[in-house]
């Protein structure tokens, strides 16, 4: 049975970012589920029209001959069609595919796109949205010369997007600037220690196997 539900949209981003594009899936279609339209008969309607509940070992087989891999993902109403390069009915049937080295995947406050790196390879990249970063970064200037440390650290605490590496970048971005403030009002500057930068590994279909 293929999986396709995200539990949390920690899983969907996870298996979207680490499973999909990471691995060369870079051509995608986004939708969301009408209200009043059932999403489970989407999802059969979106698996039976693209083949997509095939074995890893026939997925195998097409790569071989040229056959474009694709997958579909949903979490709540908001659902994900992705593909890598070569042939395949997806290519023929959609007709406002983008790539999403050029066009990041947008959900929740997520940014998730495929850039080239210092290194000069590629990766994908999670972060927080910029609209959404700079509307999280002004609430935490605002607090910064009005709050405690512990008050602050517990705010960064409830930052609620999961630390992959440009999360991160952009949570120490925060900091200092917090603490640039905190250092014109004469305070304690909040610690880098109080920011948690470890990213939680979920099963994004649930208790079952991914």
């Amino acid at each position: 049975m293929y999986r396709c539900e995200a539990v949390t949209l920690e899983g969907f981003v996870q298996q979207l970012a680490v499973a999909y594009v990471q691995h060369g899936h870079l051509f995608y279609v986004s939708g969301v589920v009408p209200e009043g339209k059932d999403p489970w008969a989407v999802d059969r309607k979106l698996i039976e029209r693209y083949g997509l509940n095939i074995s890893k070992w026939a997925r195998a087989r097409a790569k071989v001959g040229g056959r474009a891999s694709v997958r579909y993902i949903r979490h709540g109403r908001f659902f994900v069609l992705v593909s890598t390069r070569g042939t395949h009915e997806f290519f023929e049937r959609e007709r406002r595919i983008l790539d999403v080295r050029r066009h990041p995947i947008r959900y929740a406050g997520y940014s998730i796109s495929y850039r080239r790196g210092v290194d000069r390879r590629w990766h994908v990249s999670v972060r927080i949205a910029p609209d959404e970063y700079l509307r999280l970064k002004a609430y935490m200037v605002g607090l910064a010369s009005h709050r405690s440390v512990e008050n602050l650290a517990a705010e960064f605490e409830r930052v609620r997007f999961e630390r992959y590496a440009a999360v991160r970048r952009q949570l120490l971005n925060m900091l200092r600037a917090v603490n640039r403030v905190r250092k014109e009002a004469g305070f304690e500057p909040v610690p880098m220690s109080a920011l948690r930068l470890r990213r939680q590994i979920v099963k994004p279909f649930g208790d079952g196997l991914n």
